[in-house]
């Protein structure tokens, strides 16, 4: 519209977009350039309504002592449960699973550098028969069955803690020696953009624990082993949180005909995550956006 002079109605009419909204960007160009493309926040500058700092302690308290929802919790407290899920939510504990079951205190941390702390993890796949799947063809007795024949895929999940960049190796079971092959070829992926891996957090799967080839590569990386506590694995949660972006956004996307299929979109996937994926944790960036150092970005 400023450039070429093209009319605010050919443009929406283009973008499928309304002309108000075509000016507004325009004005917020105008008045502020290259700033004002960016997303602002919907969030007022002023809440006058919002709870006393109280009370909303009081309700953590609640939560902490009963266990209970915001169902629950909002009659024992006199308030709507919508009032009490709010505070919840922005306090970090409306999810069980997402706090020490002990103290209910949140979870959360954030290692100081990238490299300082990777979390690995192991995740199986069922594979997709010829022809494809129940998404492809329907849920039916005989195609439950054949997709229960063709067996899994096994996939090592490493994503750095402070920059969220994630490598994903396909192995061939759930071994030590799988293990430590998918934590070489992230060391090495790692490495290409300035990343030393110093520690690796796992469960306490037996080719973590117990495998000499996986504490072999250890040693050679000069890293540490952690791991999570028993019957916390929240504590792995960012490892967690990765594999179910990978499930909604590569694995069940979209109806794939062939097993190959959706295996040759999995690259694709994890460079468009790394690369340009907006992550919420991040402030709006991806993860190589947080890495410092990145390879042809500073020189």
């Amino acid at each position: 519209m400023l450039e070429q002079g093209w009319r605010a109605a050919h443009v929406a009419e283009q973008l499928e977009i309304s002309r108000a909204t075509a000016y507004k960007w325009v004005r917020r160009y105008r008045a502020e350039g290259e700033a004002g493309l960016l997303d602002w926040s919907s969030r007022p500058h002023r809440s006058p309504r919002r709870l006393p700092a109280s009370l909303e302690a009081q309700i953590v308290a609640a939560r902490a002592e009963w266990r209970y929802g915001p169902d629950r919790l909002g009659p024992l407290l006199g308030l709507p449960p919508s009032t009490v899920h709010r505070v919840l939510a922005r306090r970090g504990v409306s999810r069980m699973r997402d706090a020490d079951r002990v103290t209910m205190a949140p979870v959360r941390y954030v290692a100081c550098h990238p490299g300082a702390l990777v979390h690995q993890d192991h995740k199986k796949q069922g594979r997709i028969p010829d022809g494809g799947g129940w998404r492809v063809l329907g849920r039916d007795g005989t195609r439950d069955h054949q997709r229960a024949r063709v067996g899994y895929d096994h996939l090592e999940v490493i994503v750095d803690d402070a920059s969220r960049l994630a490598v994903v190796v396909a192995v061939p079971d759930e071994s030590g020696a799988s293990a430590a092959h998918g934590l070489e070829v992230a060391a090495a992926e790692f490495a290409w953009v300035g990343i030393r891996i110093e520690r690796v957090l796992t469960d306490n799967g037996w080719a973590y624990t117990h495998s000499t080839a996986y504490r072999a590569v250890l040693a050679r990386l000069d890293a540490r082993h952690k791991r999570t506590r028993p019957w916390r694995p929240q504590t792995n949660g960012k490892a967690e949180r990765f594999i179910q972006t990978l499930i909604n956004e590569w694995a069940y996307a979209r109806p794939y005909a062939t097993n190959r299929e959706r295996q040759q979109a999995l690259p694709e996937f994890v460079d468009f995550y790394n690369r340009r994926r907006p992550h919420t944790a991040l402030g709006g960036r991806s993860p190589l956006d947080a890495v410092n150092n990145v390879s042809g970005d500073h020189n």
